[in-house]
């Protein structure tokens, strides 16, 4: 089943159930008013919910049009956000791209950071930047939703946490995250409010792209209307989604409702660093990503991160061309606040 998030006036907005195709959606909250609610709840609520999608594919149900223009991220807010770098070649560019090896413990002990909760903003929100000298930039990434996970959790055991997969724009600040991360206590101001797609889905609504762990379909990223990333995210992912949740509760319990995120897509290119989609190859997820092999190769990076007007998408669709998720699209636009 798909599941979204509409705005209402309230913070926590109010749950629908999605047709398959995106296009009509029926009301939830009589079940359960938020989907944090329904998390809490999972095991009573989803078989219901369930019920409620398969009667909204046939037209039993009342429904209207679905606009992915009103929906909210599907949790406007969250109790987690766990952010993991599960592709190792976006790390291993940005640690070259400044002279550094990759320390071989990246290769079996997953990098993961905890991103800001509490506002997460709509697929279709802008992104407001009050200077174009914070370095704006798109980090195309898979995302999950879990339910309770112990801590000290098995890979299996988080396996079967997973509850919904939906995209994320992880949106960073590149021009303040050197700066904190020399101080050596994390992101904070470097990372503002990120956005998922209109829809999350159940993982059975993947079908036989996901394996249980991962997604392997092209995450397509594009900017200013041309196409920028259509990395694999079923491919070079080091670590997969119950490796980073079981990751996440090595010392402490999870709970429903966090949200673990993939980092950057990223797939290598014969062995070595991806090439422009214009060139033929995937292209790329962020934009630090093409200016890091650019300053390999070069010495210096030439493209810019994004500046007032510039427009992102990020969609993935099925083997068919029909979207998933339904797409995340944001404009930078100036804060004024």
């Amino acid at each position: 089943m798909k599941l979204a998030t509409l705005k209402n006036g309230s913070r926590d907005g109010k749950l629908v159930v999605v047709s398959r195709d995106l296009t009509r959606y029926t009301d939830a909250s009589f079940l359960v008013p938020t989907l944090q609610a329904a998390l809490d709840d999972w095991h009573r609520i989803a078989p219901h919910l369930a019920a409620l999608a398969e009667s909204l594919e046939t037209g039993a149900v009342p429904s209207q049009r679905f606009h992915e223009h009103d929906a909210h991220s599907p949790l406007p807010r969250a109790y987690q956000w766990a952010d993991g770098s599960a592709y190792v070649n976006h790390v291993e560019l940005v640690r070259k791209a400044r002279g550094a090896a990759l320390p071989e413990s990246f290769l079996t002990d997953p990098l993961m950071y905890q991103g800001g909760s509490d506002s997460f903003i709509g697929p279709r929100d802008p992104i407001l930047l009050a200077d174009e000298a914070y370095g704006a930039d798109m980090e195309g990434e898979v995302a999950v939703i879990i339910g309770d996970v112990p801590a000290g959790a098995s890979v299996e055991t988080a396996r079967d946490a997973i509850r919904l997969v939906m995209l994320v724009n992880d949106v960073s600040l590149r021009g303040l995250i050197p700066d904190e991360l020399a101080k050596g206590f994390g992101f904070f101001q470097s990372k503002p409010s990120s956005a998922f797609s209109p829809v999350a889905v159940t993982p059975d609504e993947l079908g036989e792209a996901w394996d249980g762990g991962k997604v392997t379909l092209p995450l397509q990223v594009d900017l200013n209307g041309k196409p920028f990333g259509r990395a694999n995210a079923g491919v070079d992912m080091t670590f997969d989604f119950p490796q980073l949740v079981a990751h996440a509760a090595k010392t402490r319990p999870l709970v429903a409702g966090s949200v673990i995120g993939s980092g950057t897509v990223s797939n290598k290119l014969n062995g070595g660093p991806g090439k422009p989609v214009s060139e033929g190859g995937a292209g790329y997820s962020c934009i630090a990503e093409i200016r890091m092999i650019e300053t390999i190769a070069g010495g210096a990076p030439k493209t810019p991160f994004m500046r007032f007007g510039d427009a992102v998408r990020i969609e993935m669709k099925d083997s068919d061309g029909r979207s998933i998720f339904g797409a995340i699209e944001q404009t930078v636009q100036r804060y004024e606040g």
